[in-house]
């Protein structure tokens, strides 16, 4: 896969410098319409072999463009605060907004092929890291994102004059390491690991481009064109690209869905809802101290009919909480800045590290839900942010988030009774909004958004739980009772308060079987 950058490529002072005055120019007028636009976010990834030049490179874009709109991103080892979150958590806090060029000294693939090369993670756990990294760099493009990846390469002959003249030279002796000379004895498996690499992630939306790295003029000047002509191109574009990643919607023939077959009716009476509250929230308070915990964290995302009682569910869960262990994220519409990044980057900022709690009213569903129903953004955005919900939600998992989704029904009578309630009662008028008697409106196609949405998101890892409403008290127990149920599953434990209700929940399980016979 190497053998077109081994070839001796050199540029000659003169015509380099011929070269470098045009390129530029052309560079500052592609960059200053990109920020004038403001249309689309541009990453690069500089890897390669040691010595090849990725800094070198890196510098000569800095003055060749205007440097208060570039950035560069370096990844080493991860901190305390990154290990406790999943693995791309921090590359999705370092991407850039709209406008900017960031440029990457190492990346997503950086750690990885590390480990794979020391032995750390097997080719079956490589390989799910390549899956990741293909279906993350389509999101990007998706989302607009021009994303350029440059490996540099040398041969091993040729890396190892490199470092023989960095080292000799006072002025960049620095940069050779120790390591870097023990990196050169696994030459060989890097190119083995990289090839791979690159033949798999050497996708359409976010291609590869191996330069060759012996002449230092010859590869600054191939990336310099390179980026231009990828810029241009963009910018000369009138309408923005999608790569389809999601099955068209089929409709339903009859009236049958996992809504209509929920049982609205279901109550639970004062005396009995008050003791179930009781035990829920005193099981939930031991699971969140439990030590098993403290390995995992607890993402909750709550979504529903408007007036559907998320708030009070939500509520009671946290009165069971230390308040220092938990957020609550209420998700309205975006800011300047959130529009400005990709349509997940504001959920993943929010992602909490071990030990902690993050319970959103309103999610990520958002896109498939109201930006579906309203057009706020295109058939070919929300069909294929289900894809990308499940991914993410995936990725979290994986790495130890435990995630419990909800979503509160309520009848639209009930929905009626409710808004007229709250127009009366003078602390929950702020509840109300001409937007909520709209939505009304539009209940019919709500119901079908939400519908398809728990058919394609509905995942073994995140499982939807839908919630009878209409009655506050059972919709109140069955969240927290929920929450409790997954938290013992995962962690493996059952906490005391949990044991000790067991006996009495059957007593009333069998008082409840009695009632029903008489009646």
């Amino acid at each position: 896969m190497f053998e077109a950058a081994e070839l001796g490529h050199v540029i000659d002072k003169k015509t380099f410098k011929e070269e470098v005055t045009r390129l530029r120019a052309d560079l500052l007028e592609a960059q200053f319409e990109l920020r004038e636009k403001c249309g689309f976010p541009v990453i690069i990834l500089i890897s390669g072999v040691d010595g090849a030049g990725k800094s070198e490179t890196i510098h000569d874009l800095y003055d060749w463009m205007d440097p208060r709109y570039l950035s560069t991103q370096t990844f080493t080892d991860p901190s305390d605060e990154e290990s406790e979150r999943p693995f791309m958590w921090r590359y999705w806090q370092a991407l850039p907004p709209k406008g900017w060029i960031y440029v990457f000294s190492g990346s997503w693939y950086s750690l990885p092929i590390a480990r794979r090369i020391s032995g750390e993670i097997d080719q079956a756990l490589f390989d799910q890291r390549i899956d990741q990294f293909n279906r993350f760099e389509a999101m990007l493009a998706n989302e607009g994102a021009l994303v350029l990846k440059f490996w540099f390469h040398l041969s091993r002959e040729g890396q190892k004059r490199r470092l023989r003249s960095l080292e000799k030279d006072p002025r960049t002796a620095w940069r050779v390491t120790k390591e870097s000379w023990e990196r050169l004895k696994t030459y060989g498996q890097l190119q083995e690991v990289a090839s791979h690499l690159l033949r798999m992630t050497n996708t359409p939306w976010a291609p590869w481009i191996v330069v060759e790295g012996t002449d230092d003029r010859y590869r600054s000047l191939t990336v310099g064109k390179m980026v231009l002509d990828a810029l241009q191109q963009r910018l000369a574009e009138q309408h923005e690209r999608h790569y389809p990643v999601a099955p068209p919607i089929t409709h339903k023939i009859d009236t049958l869905d996992v809504l209509t077959a929920l049982d609205l009716t279901q109550q639970i009476e004062k005396p009995k809802y008050e003791l179930r509250l009781a035990r829920a929230q005193g099981r939930l308070s031991e699971l969140a101290r439990s030590p098993e915990f403290k390995k995992h964290s607890l993402v909750l995302a709550f979504e529903g009919q408007d007036a559907a009682g998320k708030g009070g569910s939500i509520r009671r869960l946290v009165a069971a909480l230390d308040a220092r262990q938990y957020q609550i994220v209420p998700v309205a519409a975006p800011t300047e800045e959130e529009r400005a990044q990709p349509y997940l980057w504001r959920f993943w900022r929010r992602i909490p590290r071990n030990g902690r709690i993050t319970i959103f009213d309103r999610t990520w569903y958002g896109r498939v839900l109201v930006e579906r129903v309203e057009g706020f953004c295109s058939e070919a955005d929300w069909l294929r942010a289900y894809a990308e919900i499940n991914d993410f939600e995936h990725e979290l998992s994986a790495d130890g988030v435990i995630i419990v989704k909800f979503w509160l029904q309520i009848s639209k009578e009930e929905q009626l009774r409710r808004f007229k309630e709250r127009e009366q009662i003078a602390f929950k008028r702020y509840k109300i909004t001409d937007e909520d008697w709209r939505n009304r409106e539009k209940w019919d196609a709500y119901h079908r958004a939400v519908c398809d949405m728990v058919d394609r998101t509905s995942t073994g890892a995140a499982p939807w739980t839908l919630i009878e409403a209409e009655d506050k008290n059972f919709a109140r127990v069955k969240v927290l009772e929920t929450v409790c149920e997954r938290l013992e599953e995962v962690l493996q434990v059952v906490s005391p308060a949990a044991a000790e209700a067991a006996p009495e929940e059957k007593i009333v399980r069998k008082t409840d079987e009695k009632k029903d016979k008489k009646q």
